[in-house]
């Protein structure tokens, strides 16, 4: 039911809802969440994501499967962009789909909040000063979020 990908090149927002929804008539609701790279205040000029291959989809699915038992999913997808991604661009993309809106909000809030903070990708910046900053850390806003679904 889960489409799961991790890859290097943007994503179509439109075209993965399509492929999701297309010819259906059992859907009620999507709910779609699209992260962006931004840029800090003109300091980030990008995003340096790295993930273990492998790793991460395996870990991604099985939080996806965690959303498919808590709600009446009737799909998901889920794309992680990894490489050199720069402000503006796309990060991540989250589409829950359910007969109803609820379901569909909930599961897409529950797999952003998984994702931030336990999903195995690395962040790290590239500053318009040209020099490459630290590996980011998590913030306890983030830990703080994931209390809700525990």
């Amino acid at each position: 039911m889960s489409v799961i990908r991790i890859q290097a090149e943007p994503f179509d927002s439109a075209a993965e809802t399509e492929a999701l929804t297309g010819g259906r008539g059992d859907i009620g609701a999507t709910v779609a969440f699209t992260g962006f790279c931004r840029d800090e205040g003109g300091r980030l000029s990008a995003l340096e994501l790295e993930h273990y291959p492998g790793m991460a989809e395996a870990e991604i699915a099985r939080i996806a499967g965690d959303a498919e038992e808590r709600w009446p999913l009737l799909g998901l997808t889920v794309i992680h962009r990894f490489g050199l991604i720069r402000p503006g661009e796309p990060i991540v993309l989250v589409l829950a789909a359910s007969a109803h809106r609820q379901a569909a909000f909930e599961a897409a809030s529950f797999m952003m909040d998984y994702l931030k903070n336990r999903a195995p990708f690395w962040k790290r910046e590239h500053l318009t000063d040209g020099t490459t900053g630290a590996w980011v850390e998590a913030k306890a806003e983030d830990d703080a979020a994931m209390e809700r679904w525990i």
